[in-house]
């Protein structure tokens, strides 16, 4: 209905005119809708170079359930510390942009961010998937690939439930895994080295190659160690508050 409120397929069309390049004008002409009603869309959800249908979407069905609430009834737990929720939510999204413009498939980028964000630094999986407004299936997938990448465990919460959990050590994981990689790639390279011989042109390729990536192994492993020892030495002795 032209004057009924944006439906999520509407939004869909609204980020594919974006994309093809349409004025607001031709989208709203499209949609049968005033051209302000998508000026305005889009201007409050990322503009028109950040503008995404589902996270269009998300953020109104966020909007409408704090705007149904009591003033008794703050929205989240956020808003009972003082939160802007909204900035946080804005937040969120496009800390997973940056994650997903960083090489991370993008509903990955959502289930880290959301449960990087979250106080308690875990999430059932019907917790994300109606934080998201994605599937079950969507938020098993993303928590299969995070997982192999170490960068959250399951636990068991008291209620028998699966929870999905990210903490201070995630990236610290993620990095050494990282830097086994890079050691298996310098010993391949040597391998092959050794196979083709230094002398050709070949074998001499690989041979540089494993030698940058034994500096770049050797590199991590002694950033990673100098890291894990701050922050030990940081959890015994916490800094003084900053003024």
């Amino acid at each position: 209905m032209p004057g009924g409120r944006l439906t999520a397929e509407d939004r869909q069309r609204i980020a594919a005119g974006l994309t093809e390049g349409l004025g607001y004008a031709e989208i709203a002409r499209r949609l049968g809708r005033p051209t302000s009603t998508v000026s305005r869309e889009v201007a409050r959800n990322g503009g028109a170079r950040g503008y995404r249908a589902d996270y269009a979407q998300l953020a109104t069905g966020r909007r409408a359930r704090r705007g149904g609430l009591s003033a008794s009834a703050p929205a989240s737990a956020e808003a009972l510390e003082g939160r802007d929720v909204a900035a946080i939510d804005e937040f969120e999204q496009q800390f997973a942009a940056m994650m997903t413009q960083s090489g991370f498939p993008r509903m990955m980028s959502r289930v880290f961010v959301s449960l990087y964000l979250s106080d308690t630094g875990s999430r059932t999986a019907a917790e994300l998937a109606h934080r998201l407004g994605v599937s079950p299936a969507s938020i098993s997938k993303a928590v299969a690939y995070l997982e192999k990448l170490a960068l959250l465990t399951r636990v068991r919460d008291s209620r028998r439930r699966e929870r999905y959990v990210v903490d201070g050590d995630a990236w610290y994981r993620a990095w050494a895994a990282s830097f086994r990689s890079v050691e298996r790639w310098a010993h391949a390279a040597r391998r092959g080295a050794g196979l083709l011989g230094t002398a050709t042109p070949a074998g001499a390729r690989l041979d540089e190659m494993g030698e940058v990536f034994e500096h770049l192994g050797h590199e991590m492993t002694e950033a990673a160690g100098h890291w894990r020892r701050v922050v030990a030495a940081r959890r015994v002795s916490p800094p003084a508050p900053r003024s």
